[in-house]
């Protein structure tokens, strides 16, 4: 019987070295077999559905919460209320726009002349410099509200229970304080409007003003006014609203801190050898 010529054998068996080769070690220096993990290295199952929930919360979804809507919509709120104050302030000023801290002039709106235009010009600066408190104290006011309303929105890009309870603290008292100031706020608002417009300056420019047939440059509290009111009740009942939504996620947290706490005895007690479902937190994303 005839045996295989030599070089098919060697060249068989060089088939088989780099067979070897390729199921081997990438480490040829090496002599170890691979490593493959075993199950007992492995994290429990409840810790990788944690760690895949984490995963995909977004920072979107979480600012996104009710909470966080509220808190949105409270920082566009207090914008227009900001330009409410800045546009009453511009019409009512009629000849000397904006109390004398602008240039703009609108003198030929107005079929003024003569020594009716030079009553006019100083009856408008007088009321305006009358109304400058207001229009000075509203922004103050309303960019404080909004920038401090926009920092907890940023902040709010965690699950509760991730954030500090601090910064939940200062959310809930920011709020509650938020919602009570800007009633005040409103009220004060409005009466100091009425007392301005009912003093002698404004009495008389309003009657120079109707002889002109300017019926609209009157001693009422204006459109602009009436806004600044409305929005500044509206961003009132959106904090009281924020107030309310914190206090549940206050309430979801406790729950989900109770219940860790219970799961971690537990697994204490069992010696670590049960595993328990995965601890949800979804009642914290309010």
């Amino acid at each position: 019987m005839s045996q295989p010529p030599r070089s098919n054998r060697g060249r068989r068996e060089r088939n088989g070295e780099q067979r070897d080769d390729r199921w081997s070690s990438p480490d040829s220096s090496s002599s170890r077999p691979p490593y493959y993990p075993r199950e007992a290295d492995r994290p429990p199952r409840h810790q990788r559905d944690m760690r895949q929930e984490e995963h995909h919360d977004s920072r979107c979804t979480n600012i996104c919460s009710r909470r966080g809507i509220v808190l949105i919509c409270s920082v566009l709120t207090n914008a227009l209320v900001l330009i409410c104050v800045v546009a009453a302030q511009v019409v009512m000023s009629g000849m000397s726009a904006m109390g004398g801290m602008s240039s703009f002039d609108i003198n030929s709106n107005f079929n003024l002349q003569g020594t009716e235009l030079q009553q006019v010009r100083e009856l408008d600066m007088q009321y305006s410099q009358m109304r400058s408190p207001g229009i000075y104290c509203g922004v103050a006011f309303t960019l404080t509200f909004g920038v401090v309303s926009l920092l907890f929105v940023v902040a709010g890009n965690k699950p509760a229970y991730r954030m500090s309870q601090k910064l939940l603290v200062g959310a809930l008292a920011f709020q509650a304080v938020g919602a009570v100031v800007y009633v005040v706020a409103v009220g004060l608002y409005l009466h100091f409007v009425i007392k301005v417009n009912s003093t002698d300056v404004c009495k008389r420019r309003e009657i120079l003003y109707r002889r002109n047939g300017y019926t609209w440059m009157n001693c009422d509290v204006s459109g602009g006014d009436a806004a600044v009111a409305l929005f500044g009740l509206i961003t009132a009942i959106l904090y009281a609203a924020g107030t309310g939504l914190t206090v549940q996620t206050f309430r979801g947290l406790k729950r989900y801190l109770e219940e860790k706490r219970r799961r971690d005895a537990e697994k204490r007690q069992s010696g670590g050898t049960n595993q328990s479902a995965p601890l949800r937190a979804e009642t914290t994303s309010v």
